[in-house]
């Protein structure tokens, strides 16, 4: 019988979703320097924040410095680089846009891990590895509309975060692949910017607490399945005689006393009723089918940040660059003016330099190819002489060694043969 082959599970062609991503930011979160394991746990829990477009199992060396990255990001296509070090004020990022910037720089106020969200909330759950499959939507808030009056940083700092994350098209977007959000807030006040991370979940809309826990299970705090189940941990009703009594009780009553549907409607709607949205598409969790009725929430997993812009800069780090803002340090517009002067003239002497070297590079390369052609033409000179001259000397000593050998036939022939042994003997006797 001959063997079966299996081929159904083989990819065949190009793959369709190389076109799709093409165009999708990447990202490297690192640590840069001498960090404490909280600095590096919040670089820890940025990178699952950024999945899946992010290295999450990059692993940096003390001797690695900021150069080894910037080399290594072009061939991995990589569009933007995270890095956070301590300095003696405060921790810091730096958002890097390659490869040519500009370079945000942040000092980072506050912030909060992963495991300090989840212990500070009753609800939280870490995040799952299903949920990390499909990139977060991105939410700014609260930052001035873009225009002549709003502060130009503040313009670049919004450019700056919306490249970092996949573009949204909502024609094209799958319901389903909308599982979690990163806000980014602008406090005007304290003159800051507030990252957050969040959960989606959805719940059924116009039912009690208790009805609600019974559609989706134990866990219906958690929305549509916490952790991207499709339902929370089964009910336990090993104490009550019937259904009802868990149902129609009271928050906080005894067996005889129940809540009417009125009660329960009234409380159910006006806690969802600024939140209720009709499904478009079918959705992850129990009982989400298109075209019900469901109340959204967002739950705060975490890390959480409050960041204060301090520099901007054209370059990357390592490189001259002119500072586009400051928040710390004003220059008047003569030295502004002086500093592009000086950044222009460093930038035109360093391309004159390349140019010459260009220049040196090819003048060199030419020279040894004129070299390596003179010595072959000449070895190849030498050869066809000596071939020639050789060539002449077999004429004539052709010529020569017949004659000579005429000559020695010629004396050989009267040229008698010494007398043997015997004959020596008879004349001695004689």
């Amino acid at each position: 019988m001959p063997r079966r082959r299996k081929n159904r599970t083989h990819l065949k062609g190009t793959r369709p979703q190389e076109s799709s991503t093409a165009n999708v930011p990447k990202s490297f979160v690192i640590k840069h320097g001498h960090v404490g394991t909280s600095l590096a746990q919040l670089t820890r829990d940025i990178r699952k924040v950024m999945e899946p477009n992010t290295a999450t199992r990059l692993r940096e060396r003390s001797r690695n410095k900021l150069k080894d990255f910037l080399t290594m990001a072009p061939a991995l296509q990589v569009t933007h680089l995270l890095a956070f070090s301590l300095t003696d004020i405060a921790p810091s990022l730096r958002i890097l846009r390659l490869s040519n910037g500009p370079t945000l720089s942040f000092r980072v106020e506050r912030y909060s891990l992963v495991k300090d969200i989840i212990a500070s909330s009753r609800h939280a759950k870490h995040l799952s590895s299903i949920e990390s499959m499909s990139a977060p939507l991105l939410v700014l808030a609260s930052f001035p509309p873009p225009g002549p009056s709003a502060p130009p940083h503040l313009t670049l700092v919004m450019k700056t975060f919306q490249t970092l994350f996949p573009p949204l098209a909502p024609h094209k977007l799958a319901l389903s692949s909308a599982r979690r959000v990163v806000l980014v807030a602008y406090n005007a006040e304290r003159g800051t910017i507030d990252w957050r991370h969040f959960r989606i979940t959805v719940k059924p809309y116009g039912v009690s607490r208790r009805v609600r826990r019974v559609l989706q299970g134990n866990g219906a705090s958690g929305g549509a399945g916490a952790g991207g189940s499709s339902g929370g941990a089964m009910l336990d009703l090993g104490s009550e005689k019937d259904v009802a009594d868990y149902v129609l009780r009271a928050r906080g009553g005894t067996a005889d006393g129940y809540e009417s549907a009125v009660t329960s409607d009234v409380s159910s709607a006006a806690e969802d009723e600024a939140d209720v949205v009709s499904l478009a598409e079918d959705y992850v969790g129990r009982n989400n089918r298109k075209g019900q009725k469901r109340a959204v929430r967002l739950d705060e997993i975490g890390p959480r940040m409050e960041l204060r812009l301090v520099k901007i800069t054209e370059g990357l780090p390592g490189r001259e660059s002119a500072v586009i803002f400051h928040e710390f340090v004003k220059k008047t517009k003569a030295e502004v003016v002086a500093q592009k002067a000086s950044h222009a003239a460093k930038a035109k002497l360093r391309k004159e330099r390349r140019e010459e070297q260009e220049r040196n590079v090819q003048r060199k390369t030419a020279l040894a190819g004129k070299g390596k052609a003179s010595t072959t033409g000449g070895t190849d000179e030498e050869e066809e002489g000596e071939e020639s001259s050789w060539d002449e000397d077999e004429e004539i000593s052709e010529g020569e060694v017949s004659g000579d050998d005429d000559e020695e036939e010629e004396e050989e022939e009267p040229r008698d043969e010494p007398p043997t042994k015997k004959t020596k003997l008879k004349e001695q006797a004689r």
